[in-house]
């Protein structure tokens, strides 16, 4: 028997015709050095129909790629929705990356317009001419009206104030009907092993995607939420929260620039924010002001937390003496991004439930998972065995861009992602990583979790951060090493820092090589790059205490 529900495609596009119609007195708020400026759904709708008359005069009348290189602003979320929506397909070009890397991914992409904030012009300078397909750039944002523009204009390259081009335009746009498995959206993994490796979203999983985000067991965003991206939208669309919040009409309060723990907590309170996302680490220093500061955040209700694994210790701390409820979500650009949450299941209370928000969650219900050992046979679902986590699904990437690319054959096989997260699944479908594949330790042919070691390592009241990775040792293969960040005038010994993992790590997992640092290096998106460490170590330019 044939279906007779009216076949209306999933895309960017009805989520732009929905929040500006529906939701359109809502607002986006975005934050300045001494308050905000605001901006409605309702005008963003006008703007976004400008803009794709303004990038139609620009030669973008396909599938060319629109970049960006911003901060989190409403100007970035125009552009987030009118690109996709027009047919063409936004590209968010990473900030931090290095300079090579950001020039590959533009070249690779072949990027046609970029749109670039106007307090990023000095970094932007330098990479605009080694773009190659790069014809036109937008300025953007309030500074754009006084920025010399010279450098650019001495490219060749078409370049015209965000605002004018905007201004001069038809506030109409006739929207195409825009096939929802095209693409939308491009996003590069951070490169942490050879080149950026390309993502290409497709308006149907963006789509499927926003609705999981915003769904009762995942953030479980309304129209009464008031949503802040602290988390990058240039990296892995801000974890979908742009897009879940236009679906939601919930409001957008948007950082820009001002991400230290200062400007965001009082951004916070002004704003009064319910809903936010951002890595531990931001987390962690925004723990630290209010511990100090005596501020009050009440009025958030959830936090998102990701990007690496979640310390209970921030959880519990920021519930315990704040109120916040944190729960850690997992996933990666190849998944849209979010693909689990780690709430507990209904009646599971005290020490219990911190064991299963210390996991990464299990996946929602588009979604499947299993754990893969070393000769390639599913593993048994007991909580228990641990192997490479792989995932599928319709929010799942097939390939990388283009699909030829030769790392697709290594990390996609019988349709499912290899993810490169080693860990356990239980029968409930709670995942449990202990550590990435490239950082496993395994000493005298047992593994010892290095996330797990980091975890108890930060429940240590002295301990700021600590990131423990394998060194090499003739008769064990690898030992741990922990480089451990310590607080101001705390003077903690190795000893005493092992003596504290004891009560919860058999002898042999424990650390006997150590090293005390200013900073853990993070990677461009802020996750531990566990590769300078051991690079540091190599170079001898740690230095390492025996305990």
């Amino acid at each position: 028997m044939k279906s007779t529900m009216q076949d209306v495609p999933l895309t960017i596009g009805r989520l732009l015709e929905h929040v500006s119609i529906v939701h359109p007195d809502i607002e986006v708020v975005t934050a300045t050095p001494d308050g905000s400026r605001r901006r409605t759904y309702g005008e963003i709708g006008e703007r976004a129909a400008r803009l794709a008359n303004a990038l139609r005069g620009m030669g973008v009348d396909a599938d060319q790629r629109v970049a960006t290189f911003m901060w989190n602003n409403a100007e970035h979320l125009e552009v987030y929705a009118t690109a996709p929506a027009m047919g063409a397909v936004l590209h968010t070009l990473n900030i931090r990356l290095f300079p090579e890397q950001v020039t590959y991914i533009a070249n690779h992409a072949e990027d046609h317009v970029v749109v670039v904030d106007a307090s990023l012009l000095p970094a932007f300078e330098k990479l605009l001419p080694t773009f190659r397909t790069v014809r036109h750039v937008l300025v953007a944002g309030p500074e754009a009206a006084e920025a010399d523009l010279s450098a650019l204009q001495a490219t060749g390259v078409d370049v015209q104030l965000y605002e004018n081009a905007i201004e001069a335009a038809e506030p109409t746009f006739a929207w195409p009907a825009v096939d929802e498995t095209s693409a939308a959206a491009m996003c590069y993994t951070s490169g942490t092993t050879g080149n950026p490796k390309g993502v290409v979203y497709s308006h149907r999983s963006a789509y499927l995607h926003s609705m999981a985000v915003a769904m009762g067991d995942s953030l479980a965003l309304t129209a009464y939420d008031r949503v802040l991206p602290i988390v990058p939208m240039f990296h892995a669309n801000a974890w979908g929260l742009p897009y879940a919040a236009m679906m939601t009409g919930a409001m957008l309060v948007m950082p820009d620039r001002w991400l230290q723990p200062e400007p965001l907590v009082r951004l916070i309170q002004a704003e009064k924010v319910t809903v936010s996302g951002a890595v531990p680490t931001i987390w962690n220093d925004i723990l630290g002001y209010v511990d100090e500061h005596h501020s009050d955040l009440s009025m958030i209700r959830q936090v998102a937390c990701g990007g690496s694994a979640v310390p209970v210790s921030l959880q519990r701390a920021l519930q315990e003496r704040h109120g916040v409820k944190m729960i850690q979500a997992w996933g990666m650009t190849e998944t849209s991004p979010v693909a689990s949450v780690s709430w507990p299941p209904p009646g599971v209370e005290g020490e219990d439930e911190w064991q299963y928000r210390g996991s990464q969650g299990r996946l929602g219900a588009s979604m499947q998972a299993r754990i893969v050992g070393d000769a390639g046979i599913e593993l048994p679902r007991d909580g228990e065995s641990v192997g490479e986590l792989e995932v599928r699904g319709p929010r799942v990437t097939g390939s990388y861009y283009p699909e030829d690319d030769a790392e697709s054959q290594e990390k996609f096989h019988d349709g499912w992602l290899r993810t490169g997260d080693v860990g356990s699944l239980d029968r409930l479908g709670y995942i449990k990583l202990s550590d990435r594949s490239k950082d496993v330790i395994k000493s005298g042919g047992e593994w010892i979790s290095s996330v797990d070691l980091e975890n108890a390592l930060m429940a240590h009241p002295d301990v700021v951060e600590a990131a423990v990775v394998g060194i090499p040792d003739e008769k064990w293969d690898e030992r741990p090493l922990a480089t451990v960040v310590l607080r101001d005038g705390a003077t903690t010994t190795p000893e005493q820092l092992r003596a504290h993992l004891a009560d919860t790590f058999a002898k042999w997992q424990l650390p006997d090589a150590w090293a005390f640092i200013a900073e853990v290096p993070r990677t461009s998106v802020g996750k531990f790059d566990k590769k300078v460490i051991r690079k540091s170590f190599a170079d001898g330019e740690l230095d390492v205490a025996r305990a």
